[in-house]
């Protein structure tokens, strides 16, 4: 990950030098601190001249302002202080960051007028300020002007705020979190060339040095366990299938853990139901579901949560040759119960069916949720601010849904129904991998239905959010790691000791 700066913690105060940022209110202007960083009062001018009225994101900039050391001093609006809340302080920063171009030494007098900002808004605010500044450039030897890229210094933020010593408390866990979000991100947009399965189980394995358990489960070990349907998907590539276990044991002793199941198709072809080549390399990013599933592994041992944690990923790629699974066939999964494959690009649902059953088999989960890029028609439906919801369980549902409007990472839920599963009982196995033309989202989860018993279950489609998405305040990135401070937030409302 490519994230040159660094952030400390200081009692609010007038900085001396540097880029110096400060904030302004619709409904309060400009607080105290902020003023004191304007002795010339030289904004009150800026201000009618640019008709700024400090709705959020919005900003007046000055360079080399007269009567201070400061080689610029730029205003950030904030819109209503009334309405500020979680997720704003973490806009806020990715906007304050975007605002200081070429940032060296920056210094950011985080206070609003009539707002009193805690520790953990200060925290937030930092958290958006490494979620924006996250770039993937590490192939890249030349800027875009042609010129040899230099290395750049780390750029330095000081954020002087009311309790430096709450907000680097609360930091501390935070951080953890976004890096655990930049880990999703790196995952997703590495090249399939250099991000196969093997790699990608290499990358779990890092996770070892937080405190988490990994397992790695090869080929030889998948047909043991009967997992035909993910072996199915793998045997058209020469790169060998990965079933990686990643545990985190933080909660008490032989509490049951809670479970995320993540799809890791390092690349997808389409199989011989191949896809066609316009947008083809897009399909590196199909393995976004496992990515958040071990950026959120990160996240939670980093911030030492207090739960009993499984992470479950298959990592497979889905390639074309003479070897290649053929539609029409027949495989076993672990379960036993057979599949028809009749679309090899409906290949993320045969993955996920064997993780899935083998969570629920071995650790008895007090429920699982797995995330993957799983279906067009889930875009189609909810375009791609939401992800899709699928689930068997109001309580689990409800809290998700809760979770991502305190994030904004969005679930919207959709249908689930005997109509639906019919649509996928096959003439010739006991179920076939898809139901036809309309409600593909719906079928798809239908399937992975069949594979989790009566456990409390969600599915999140998240092919609209996780690669591709609009970009934001917070993520300017064509890999989101969307999932994993939605669920890091789960985790922390509901599921912690």
């Amino acid at each position: 990950m490519t994230v040159r700066l660094t952030i400390n913690f200081a009692k609010l105060a007038t900085p001396k030098k540097g880029s110096v940022l400060v904030f302004s209110a619709e409904d309060g202007g400009l607080s105290d601190a902020a003023k004191a960083c304007d002795p010339g009062k030289v904004l009150e001018k800026a201000f009618a001249i640019t008709e700024f009225t400090a709705k959020s994101g919005t900003s007046v900039e000055l360079i080399a302002p007269d009567g201070t050391g400061f080689d610029r001093l730029v205003v950030l609006g904030v819109g209503k202080a009334s309405a500020l809340n979680e997720y704003s302080w973490l806009k806020l920063g990715g906007t304050a960051f975007a605002q200081i171009r070429k940032p060296n030494d920056v210094s950011v007098v985080l206070d609003v007028d009539g707002v009193q900002i805690s520790g953990s808004d200060a925290a937030n605010f930092a958290a958006g300020i490494l979620l924006r500044a996250y770039a993937f450039d590490k192939y890249k030897t030349k800027k875009d002007d042609g010129d040899v890229k230099p290395e750049k210094k780390p750029a330095k933020f000081t954020i002087l705020c009311a309790e430096p010593a709450a907000a680097k408390k609360a930091f501390a866990e935070v951080e953890g979190v976004v890096n655990g979000v930049l880990l999703a991100r790196d995952l997703v947009n590495e090249p399939a060339n250099i991000l196969g399965p093997i790699e990608f189980a290499a990358h779990a394995t890092d996770l070892e040095k937080l405190g988490v358990k990994v397992e790695i489960f090869t080929e030889k070990e998948m047909k043991k366990l009967g997992m035909g349907a993910l072996l199915g998907v793998a045997q058209g590539s020469p790169r060998p299938p990965r079933l990686v276990v990643m545990s985190w044991n933080g909660g008490k002793a032989k509490e049951k853990p809670i479970a995320f199941i993540g799809k890791g198709v390092v690349f997808d072809t389409g199989g011989n139901s191949i896809k066609p080549a316009a947008g083809m390399e897009d399909m590196k990013g199909d393995m976004g579901g496992a990515a958040a599933v071990t950026g959120l592994m990160h996240a939670l041992a980093a911030r030492k949560a207090k739960a009993n944690v499984v992470g479950i990923i298959g990592c497979v790629e889905n390639s074309v040759d003479g070897n290649a699974q053929r539609p029409g066939d027949i495989v076993t999964s672990m379960s036993g119960q057979t599949i028809e494959v009749l679309n090899t690009d409906a290949e993320g649902r045969l993955v996920l069916a064997d993780a899935l059953w083998y969570c629920n088999e071995r650790f008895q989960p007090k429920f699982m949720v797995n995330l993957a890029t799983l279906t067009g028609a889930i875009m189609v439906a909810l375009g791609q601010h939401h992800a899709g919801l699928f689930s068997n369980n109001d309580e689990l549902s409800e809290r998700l849904i809760s979770a991502g409007l305190a994030t904004q990472e969005r679930v919207w839920r959709m249908p689930l129904g005997a109509d639906y599963d019919k649509l996928i009982d096959s003439k010739n196995a006991d179920v076939k991998n898809i139901g036809g033309r309309y409600g593909g989202a719906i079928t798809a989860a239908q399937f992975l239905q069949r594979f989790v018993k009566e456990t409390p279950w969600a599915h999140l489609d998240i092919a609209g959010t996780a690669m591709g998405s609009p970009t934001n305040e917070i993520n300017q990135s064509w890999a989101s790691g969307f999932g994993v401070r939605l669920l890091d937030r789960l985790v922390r409302d509901h599921y912690e000791a």
